[in-house]
Parts: structure tokens; sequence; C-alpha cells
């Protein structure tokens, strides 16, 4: 895909093993591309290296062979067309919500008015309008995840990279962070790679479903066209007969990988 917006091509990712001798092959040739305005989410087995790629999508690892492009040029060093919500706390303690939120304006060089209207802007996007002076450690879990997405997202990225950021929610929170996300996203049209472990939150967010094989040497060994009509509310989209193929079509190919990845775990 010469026009996709990101483009890891041949990706293989190989690290020295723990106890120093050998090495282990954490990705092997894979490929994968998210075109622009497409949302694109990644699952596969626990350790299968989905991580992994995100991290060379952003630029915070180089790979041992293989290519990455942006808009289709190379990529070099970290990636500053995209933002990068990651699956852990990424908040300061000693900032208050939105100065978190304008933090990257602010080591841009943004004018600190500029930067202070902007970030109450989109605190008001995720529903954090008032909230502006609670500190990380007054929130709930909902309220820091809708904190660092409008981190994410106020530099206006041109790519989203999302590694697993509803996890440790609770399905109500999680459900409205989903419809959240995919509203913001229905709006601006960015691309977006997502990894997931939710099956089903990977079809209801997403135009194109990729399964990776259970490691070592993860690639990927499935993809699938989400056709299911948007707008989607990801809580009522999983009653429609058309989710219900898909989720059975993507389990067939996953579910195998996913023993794999299980019966590798226990040995380890």
């Amino acid at each position: 895909m010469s026009d996709a917006a990101l483009l890891l091509e041949n990706i293989t990712c190989t690290f020295a093993a723990r106890d120093g001798q050998g090495s282990y092959t954490a990705v092997r040739e894979a490929t994968l591309a998210v075109a622009p305005g497409e949302f694109v989410s990644v699952v596969g087995p626990t350790g299968c290296g989905k991580s992994t790629l995100l991290n060379v999508a952003a630029g915070l690892l180089q790979p041992s062979s293989g290519t990455v492009k942006v808009f289709g040029k190379p990529l070099v060093g970290i990636n500053h067309r995209a933002g990068y919500m990651f699956q852990g706390e990424a908040l300061m303690p000693w900032r208050n919500a939105l100065s978190n939120v304008t933090a990257g304006l602010e080591f841009a060089g943004v004018a600190p008015a500029e930067a202070r209207d902007r970030g109450l802007d989109w605190l008001r996007r995720v529903g954090l309008g008032g909230f502006e002076d609670r500190y990380p450690h007054q929130m709930s879990g909902g309220m820091r995840k809708r904190t660092m997405l409008a981190q994410t997202l106020i530099r206006d990225p041109d790519i989203i990279l999302m590694d697993e950021p509803f996890s440790a929610l609770d399905i109500q929170t999680r459900q409205l962070m989903e419809n959240e996300v995919l509203e913001i996203w229905m709006s601006k049209r960015k691309a977006v790679l997502f990894i997931t472990h939710d099956l089903d939150e990977a079809i209801a967010m997403s135009d194109r479903v990729i399964v990776l094989s259970a490691g070592p040497g993860t690639s990927p060994i499935g993809e699938f066209t989400i056709d299911i009509p948007r707008p989607r509310d990801v809580a009522e989209v999983r009653n429609q007969p058309r989710f219900v193929e898909l989720h059975k079509a993507i389990w067939d190919v996953l579910r195998e990988e996913v023993l794999k990845g299980y019966a590798q775990q226990k040995r380890a």
C-alpha cells in the first residue's frame, strides 16, 4: 500500500535472551498497513508481539529488519505524526488534568494561553469539562483514561496508536470510552492502529481486524473486513447477525493461536 498512512513491511524484531544466551525473535517478517482514515485493530494471543509492532510503528523500537513508512516516507527515529495512548497510566501525578493534557503542547513551544484554551476544549470533548483542576489521584480510572485520550489527541496527530487503552476499566465505563473514541474518530477520520485482547471490542470499533499468530516469530495470519455500517454503538452492534458471523469467523482463526499461546505460557 504505497498510499498507506502507516506501513510496516517485513518487520522482524529479535532480542537477546533473558539468560544472555542466544536470542528470541518476537516478530518475524510481519507486514501490515493502515490507510488514511482507517481504523485497524490487531488481535492475538497474550505475549504474541502486538505491543512490539505498535512500538515499532511509534518509532520507539528499531526493528532488526524490515521498513516502516509513514505516508510513504521511511520512518527515522520517533514517529512525530503519531499520537500514542499507552495501556498503563501515563499521567504525571504532580500535574492536574489540564496540565497533563497540555504537556505536549508545552513541550512543543505552544503559547500558554493557546495551550490552555485547547486543553479546556479537549477536556470538554472527552466529558471532563469542569474537572481541569483534578489531579490523577482524585480521578476515577475512567476519568484518567479520558484525560489520557485528550492528552493523545490534542496535538491532532495524523496517526493514532492505542495499546489496549481500556483493558483495566469496568465493562460499563469501557463501553462509554469506546463510543467516545468512535465519535471523535468519526469526526476526524485519522488512521488508527488499535491493539486489543477483546475480540468484541475489535469488531465493534474497526474497519479491519488483523489476527496475529502465537509467538515466537509472530506474523499476521488473518485479515477481516468489518462490513457493519457506521455509526455504531459498541453495545448494540453486538446483537447484529453480521457481528455474530464475523465473530465466529475470526474466532475460528484466533482460537488455535490462543491455545498455542496458553500452552507456551504453561511451559515457560
